[in-house]
């Protein structure tokens, strides 16, 4: 039976911490700055975790191995699981020969690529985001986007970007149900309270994807459209999470920015689209010009597209959509159906981790329920993934052995995305169990008052190690609790602090860098989407610091039934 210390070295919560950072720092240096695959980084940081959590924190060697195969298996599956099949589906569209009519049918509605990154990225991504969650958001609409002419680069910086502001209420709220849960506060009060918060993301969200789209041209362009889209959302958001239903926030927000970016292109057109369409043609040829193809669904397709070809047709644009209105539709049903989503819940199969579960104390001296793997081999979104590419290939006529062939291949191309990710949570579940995670933030957590200044750090560390903002608010949400009741502050804004902290980290996390790679074809480059992202992560987490601690203070009318 093992218990973690808080401060295993010398009694000091310092020189604990200072440790216990370690495996992180391995990971973001080796990917980062020195540049190694990404695999090789998550290889490194496991190394470096199980190294510390048996010489350190004194944890058996044979618990904390296992802890790692928990970890890894949990990345395979559920995690990579969506991916692939997300990635599948997309392959799919393009064995039948339908996935270039995506491009034109989304020039209809506008052929600007900073206005596609608005609707793709942000809108319609806010949408996968609030029905599955979970890395599926960044696949498909990076995929979307390199299939209306983005370069790779750019179209997994907007997508990361993008996956933002939805995140703490995404897969219908899963990661504010379980901060709920978790501390005994209404989950209903949490939300509300993310709801003062994110919202205020989401205003600026869409004008930080025009800059990186075209830069201050863009901005000072799009400018309108941009501001328009992000207040609707924010507006939308704040309003469902504290008078209508959390679950819901993000299917609302997403369809009432989307209804607003439509409606107001009808009354406003931006201008200087052609020229963001010639400066994306010439970074298209060099990007062609200098690198290979590294394989991902976006270097599958050439997306040069005549749109001159021939006229779309209704059966054309039907075709064109039918793979992404099946996943809306498969995935509305099953969250939002109640005795489907049940159903479709009791189908998991709970299985203690072998000679790990109830071996694992947590730091209050409880069994760990986290050595409980949930093979959710039915209910995942992977697998509702799944169906709908089976239906999808069954609507475009392609037989089962080609789609067959088109899986295997798919999986063989992202066996290091793969493994990346399989490491990324094998370094997450060895740094929980053994402690070092804790460490880390009970010692932020010991700032006292100017704790909530500093609470969405915790946030963004979880969710940059997990890919999680769920698993960062199972890791840290009760120590938020705990923190703001001894600091004297409302534990419902640190809570809440926590889960929105997280949604900045996500497009950071190895997990999720690895995703975006994969979809648009740079696998191997993760470090170099890193260094592109890290910089606008790093600057929402500020703000989100001040916002929080704010709160805290001047601010605390914000706070629901705050002064």
């Amino acid at each position: 039976m093992y218990t973690p210390e808080i401060a295993p070295l010398a009694d000091s919560l310092l020189w604990s911490s200072l440790i216990a950072v370690l495996p992180l720092l391995t990971m973001f240096v080796t990917l980062g700055i020195l540049k190694w695959k990404a695999h090789w980084a998550g290889l490194a940081a496991v190394a470096v975790a199980l190294i510390i959590a048996i010489f350190v924190y004194d944890m058996p060697a044979g618990l904390a191995g296992l802890s790692a195969a928990q970890g890894f298996a949990f990345g395979l599956f559920p995690i990579m699981w969506i991916v692939v099949a997300a990635i599948w589906l997309y392959e799919l569209t393009v064995t039948s020969g339908r996935f270039q009519d995506l491009r034109l049918v989304i020039n209809v509605i506008s052929d600007d690529p900073r206005v596609q990154a608005i609707l793709v990225a942000f809108c319609f991504g806010a949408l996968l985001e609030a029905l599955a969650g979970f890395g599926a958001p960044v696949a498909i609409t990076g995929i979307m986007l390199v299939a209306v002419g983005f370069t790779a680069m750019r179209a997994a910086m907007v997508v990361l970007v993008a996956n933002t502001a939805p995140v703490a209420f995404g897969a219908i709220g899963i990661p504010i149900i379980t901060a709920g849960n978790l501390t005994g506060i209404d989950y209903q009060d949490i939300g509300a309270m993310v709801g003062h918060q994110t919202p205020l993301l989401a205003f600026i969200v869409p004008l930080f994807l025009v800059l990186l789209v075209d830069g201050k041209r863009g901005l000072r362009q799009l400018w309108p459209l941009a501001l328009v889209v992000g207040i609707a959302f924010g507006v939308a958001q704040y309003l469902s999470s504290n008078f209508l239903s959390v679950e819901l926030t993000d299917i609302i927000a997403s369809l009432v920015s989307l209804g607003a970016a439509v409606l107001m292109l009808q009354v406003w057109k931006p201008v200087g689209g052609q020229d963001a369409l010639d400066t994306m043609a010439e970074e298209k040829k060099t990007e062609k010009a200098s690198a290979p193809d590294a394989g991902g669904a976006g270097g599958a397709v050439d997306t040069a597209v005549d749109q001159k070809t021939s006229p779309l047709t209704g059966s054309r644009v039907f075709l064109a959509l039918f793979p992404y209105l099946l996943v809306i539709v498969i995935f509305s049903i099953s969250k939002l159906v109640p005795f489907l989503s049940e159903w479709l819940a009791s189908t998991d199969i709970k299985i203690p981790w072998p000679g790990l579960d109830g071996n694992i104390l947590n730091s209050a001296g409880e069994v760990s329920t986290s050595t409980v793997y949930n093979f959710q081999w039915l209910s995942t979104p992977g697998t509702l993934l799944l169906i709908s590419g089976i239906i999808t290939a069954i609507v475009f006529k392609i037989s089962a052995g080609v789609a067959f062939k088109v899986f295997i291949d798919n999986l063989i191309k992202m066996r290091f995305s793969i493994l990346t990710v399989g490491f990324v949570l094998a370094l997450a579940y060895v740094m929980n169990l053994s402690g070092q995670t804790i460490t880390i933030g009970t010692w932020i957590a010991g700032t006292g008052a100017l704790f909530a200044f500093l609470s969405p750090i915790l946030g963004w560390l979880g969710t940059a190690v997990t890919g999680s903002d769920t698993s960062a608010n199972a890791l840290f949400a009760t120590l938020q609790q705990a923190a703001a009741t001894k600091a004297g502050i409302d534990p419902v804004l640190l809570v809440a602090g926590n889960s929105s902290g997280g949604v900045v980290g996500k497009m950071i996390s190895p997990q999720n860098l690895t995703i975006a790679a994969t979809a648009v074809g740079l696998l191997g480059q993760e470090s170099a989407i890193l260094r592109r992202v890290l910089w606008w992560s790093v600057g929402m987490l500020i703000a989100m610091c001040l916002l929080v601690g704010l709160q805290s203070t001047v601010l605390s009318w914000m706070v629901p039934g705050g002064a």
